[in-house]
């Protein structure tokens, strides 16, 4: 997985926010997972087809994070959905 990589939502997912942030509900498994602002952020700009590089740079601008700090927990909670299978590469 890397920043060129684009993303698919699963079909199983449904998001809503609630409270400043972003609920996900896996159909499938009944799960919920919570994103925090910034991981609500990153799920909205995936949810339009961009990639992580994409969503890095407008989190970036938003944002005061340094930008290698701000790739590698993107990349790191980018493979927890995807080992959730909320999201699939690709």
């Amino acid at each position: 997985m890397n920043l060129t990589d684009a993303f698919n939502l699963s079909d199983d997912v449904v998001a809503r926010e609630v409270g400043g942030e972003t609920m996900l509900l896996d159909l499938a498994s009944g799960t919920y997972f919570g994103l925090d602002p910034i991981g609500g952020h990153l799920w909205q700009v995936l949810e339009q087809g961009d990639t992580l590089a994409a969503a890095c740079d407008q989190i970036a601008g938003k944002y005061d994070v340094a930008r290698e700090v701000l790739e590698a927990d993107m990349l790191a909670l980018v493979s927890q959905l995807v080992e959730k299978r909320l999201l699939v590469i690709g």
